[in-house]
């Protein structure tokens, strides 16, 4: 029988992927990937078994029969996926409160649950599956992206669609004998088919609103070019070219504040929800500002969108939104005024705290 992975090590060859990772994160003495007592030590073990049967196993019983390694059937795909939400409900659950599965740090169950995780993200479990998860979404994609993961893991994206099912083991069909004719009749040419014209590409509805006296662009120029003065020059700026007809602005608070116990978790928290805001850079302008000299930090925002409204194929694509609580500024209130203008600006201290760090969208 042969199996891998294998690792061959001088005392020997050891297989399971599992058992290879624990064996590598032991070596030389190193033990903070496996809990700082032997309650942790017990709760990464824990995980590490839950991941794999709960998580892994059914999305492995969910994919390789689409892929026709194994026999495909109806019921088993039906309690495959049935029993993985089971499991990602009660990860989801624990994140709720959690950054990481065990302790305030990365342990081996994170990198074994990620790894796991990201065997489902990348084919089956599109966006609208994962979406009943917003806990595990961000856990998986604040994770993925850290530079130790990325090293090995690269770029993940997600599924956009569950893939078909190949039949297994579907042998190919004979081809068949022509029939031999007596003095066949010369075919007359086939007429050649117009390729069809390939259709336009539908135009998003915030290019349809009617135009603007404020141009987006002007106003990140500004942003970006001013280095002196900024409130005279950049936020008085802003305020005359502001249009409430064609802009809205918005601010918005993380509901999970509790969580942010770590400074560079909470940053890349942030980071990677600007990173998938991208769909949005020609109709928006955002400022995150991450408040608090030591955890919890808070996270708060101001984004500036075309439209009166949140458009909403951000609110479909960028799962972060429904992380956020967002409230409409009411430029009329002098205060909710004066609030847009100190995030624009940096100001510190913000809401008497000092600034972790302050993130510009444009």
């Amino acid at each position: 029988m042969a199996l891998i992975p294998v690792l061959e090590t001088p005392e020997g060859p050891i297989f399971e992927s599992n058992a290879i990772a624990r064996y590598v994160s032991r070596l030389n003495g190193e033990n903070s990937l496996n809990g700082s007592s032997l309650i942790e030590y017990a709760h990464v073990e824990q995980w590490i078994d839950f991941s794999s049967l709960e998580i892994y196993g059914n999305i492995f019983n969910w994919f390789v029969p689409r892929m026709g390694f194994m026999p495909y059937s109806v019921p088993g795909e039906e309690a495959a996926i049935s029993a993985l939400k089971r499991g990602l409900d009660a990860l989801n659950t624990h994140l709720t409160t959690n950054t990481y599965l065990v302790g305030h740090s990365v342990t081996l169950a994170d990198i074994i649950t990620v790894c796991n995780l990201n065997l489902g993200f990348s084919t089956v479990m599109t966006k609208s599956f994962t979406s009943a998860f917003p806990h595990v979404e961000r856990y998986f994609w604040t994770l993925i992206n850290q530079p130790n993961f990325k090293k090995v893991v690269g770029d993940v994206k997600q599924t956009e669609a569950v893939p078909p099912i190949k039949k297994a083991g579907q042998p190919a069909k004979p081809k068949e004998q022509p029939k031999k004719k007596e003095a066949p009749a010369a075919e007359a040419p086939k007429p050649v088919e117009e390729e069809e014209a390939p259709k336009p590409k539908a135009k998003n509805p915030l290019d349809l609103l009617p135009p603007s006296p404020m141009v987006l662009d002007e106003w990140k120029r500004l942003y970006s070019n001013t280095k002196s003065n900024f409130r005279e020059v950049a936020i008085k700026g802003f305020w005359d070219m502001y249009d409430p007809e064609g802009y809205s602005l918005w601010f918005c608070d993380y509901k999970y504040n509790d969580e942010n116990m770590v400074s560079f978790v909470t940053l890349n928290k942030v980071g990677g929800f600007l990173q998938r805001m991208d769909l949005a850079r020609k109709y928006a302008f955002g400022k995150m500002l991450i408040c608090g000299s030591e955890g919890p930090f808070k996270v708060k925002g101001l984004w500036l969108f075309r439209g009166t409204e949140i458009p909403k194929f951000v609110m479909d694509e960028v799962y972060d939104m429904e992380l956020y609580e967002w409230t409409k500024v009411d430029i009329s209130d002098e205060a909710q005024k004066e609030r847009v203008s100190q995030m624009i600006e940096d100001a510190e201290p913000f809401e008497g705290e000092a600034l972790l760090d302050a993130k510009c969208f444009k």
